[in-house]
């Protein structure tokens, strides 16, 4: 995955093999995408600790 910066968006460029995303997010969509992304590592990081028997 690459981040680049252009004038008002912020560009990812998503690779998989030979496969290739490009999304285009303006600021506030980026952000969102930040605090979705944050919000989904902080629950990953509260399951691992939890024991399902």
């Amino acid at each position: 995955m690459l981040v680049e910066l252009e004038r008002n968006r912020v560009r990812l460029v998503v690779r998989h093999g030979e496969d290739e995303t490009i999304i285009k997010l303006n600021l506030q969509e980026a952000q969102k995408l930040s605090d979705d992304l944050k919000q989904a590592l902080e629950d990953y990081q509260q399951r691992k600790h939890v024991r399902i028997d």
